[in-house]
């Protein structure tokens, strides 16, 4: 028996270690975390490693993504902007940011946009709901946590009235993330009054999705479309404030911005081919038009997921880092950048940049939380400041740049958002808009603690022990 379960630790230690070695596209971060799990935990590690080791969403949605991707670029191509839009309108400073956006999915720079940055969750919700109530076309909402809470009721209750009254409605969640949703009278309520429904990466089969893809892989995205001349972006799911399934961390703090002009056509494209992904339909079926509007600021759309190239989310915000010239803050609840990123915040520190970085206090992900402060020393000591914010969760995902340049959505700087959701962003150079959410952004840090050097080197030995032991598994995790 002990020679039988010696064979088999060194089988599975040693073919584990032979795939890994196999795959290009690891970090040596990522295949040192993976080892260290392997020798440590060789059977459980097995386990954890097929589940949920590969990012690969199976060959039929890899092939059926590219089948969608193709129709938009081949019957939307005026949606979606010119490399020429990109260089006229795109201040040079700032220029290779957007234009490395635009390298993701195609989506360019496109003038004539308008934002207005909501004051609050009630302010969204009223704003939102008034809009689809106001839909004479189609209404198209996608949601990765959609809960039957005020919000998510209020939400579903408009849809079915804009149903009623003939518009084409349109609406998607993830399978996971609003699992209950889907399986309660109110998704049917929906279905009966003639809402068009779909489910986001659904589990239809559990034991096929285990065999041929990850579980965890899922759409984050939160996009609202309106007659294709409104679109809602930023970090809001169909949810209350009070975050019912994880009330103890409420109230969850939240950003969104009401956007009219040509890039909302780009962000129907983006939940279109999601919709297509999901329900077989082909671009042929919808009506795609552009509203942009006179003197509009210059933005595009960015989705990110498993099925684009690995780093590109990464890798476009430390282009955004690269190009700040005075100031940049960034705000995120799950901060487990990997060294691209980490390096591009500590060297545009360096080089005199005001960094100011904002995260929650208490985080839903003890994980999260610990990795993340395993980084606080070396960002502080290039000199980044650091403040935990103490109003609830702060669930806002932004950065500004000089108080010109804005991204805002759905993406974290971490290692799901980088590598296996599906998220939605905007960017977007407008001075109005940047300053306004650089408004918003010192109101989180007017309520939040500063974390500086002399706090974080005063930490007990066991605390920082803690925290790099997380963040040295954090590639598997």
């Amino acid at each position: 028996m002990a020679i039988f379960l010696l064979s088999l630790h060194v089988l599975l230690v040693v073919g584990f270690t032979l795939r890994i070695l196999l795959r290009d596209d690891l970090s040596p971060q990522a295949r040192l975390a993976w080892f260290i799990v392997l020798v440590v935990l060789p059977y459980a590690g097995s386990v954890i490693y097929f589940l949920f080791g590969e990012i690969d969403i199976g060959n039929h949605a890899n092939k059926r993504h590219k089948e969608v991707c193709d129709q938009i670029r081949a019957k939307a191509p005026h949606l979606m902007g010119r490399p020429e839009d990109t260089e006229r309108l795109i201040d040079p400073l700032y220029r290779p940011a957007f234009q490395y956006a635009a390298s993701i999915n195609g989506f360019q720079a496109t003038a004539g946009n308008r934002a207005d940055l909501m004051t609050d969750a009630a302010t969204t919700n009223a704003h939102l709901i008034a809009d689809i109530d106001a839909a004479q076309s189609h209404v198209h909402v996608l949601y990765y946590i959609w809960l039957d809470d005020r919000t998510g009721r209020a939400v579903a209750q408009a849809l079915i009235r804009a149903a009623q009254r003939g518009v084409t409605c349109r609406a998607m969640a993830d399978g996971l993330g609003s699992r209950a949703l889907i399986k309660s009278p109110l998704w049917q309520q929906m279905k009966d009054a003639g809402v068009q429904m779909a489910v986001a990466l659904p589990f239809r089969n559990l034991i096929r999705t285990v065999l041929t893809s990850r579980i965890d892989l899922r759409n984050h995205r939160k996009i609202t479309v309106i007659d294709s001349k409104i679109t809602y972006c930023g970090s809001r799911n169909s949810a209350d404030p009070e975050f019912l399934v994880k009330a103890k961390y409420a109230p969850w703090v939240d950003i969104m911005l009401r956007f009219e002009g040509s890039i909302v056509a780009q962000n129907e494209l983006l939940f279109l081919s999601d919709w297509m992904q999901a329900t077989g339909d082909t671009l042929d079926s919808f009506t795609l038009t552009a509203s942009p509007i006179a003197g509009g600021f210059p933005a595009q759309v960015m989705g990110d997921g498993p099925t684009e190239r690995r780093g590109a989310t990464p890798q476009l915000f430390s282009s955004l880092i690269a190009c700040a010239q005075h100031c940049l803050t960034l705000s995120t609840p799950y901060f487990v950048p990997d060294a691209t990123v980490l390096e591009a915040l500590c060297s545009a520190a360096h080089r005199g940049v005001d960094v100011t970085l904002i995260f929650p206090k208490v985080n839903d992900s003890w994980v999260v939380a610990a990795a993340s402060r395993s980084y606080y020393r070396k960002l502080l000591s290039a000199g980044c400041k650091i403040h935990e914010f103490e109003g609830g969760l702060l669930h806002a995902k932004t950065l500004t740049l000089d108080g010109k340049v804005t991204l805002v959505g759905s993406s974290n700087l971490d290692l799901r958002s980088f590598d296996l959701n599906y998220e939605n962003n905007i960017l977007l150079q407008d001075k109005g808009v940047t300053r306004a959410v650089c408004d918003r952004q010192a109101d989180y840090v007017a309520r939040s603690a500063p974390a500086t050097l002399d706090l974080v080197t005063a930490w007990p030995w066991y605390r920082r022990i803690w925290n790099n032991v997380i963040a040295t598994i954090g590639p598997v995790l």
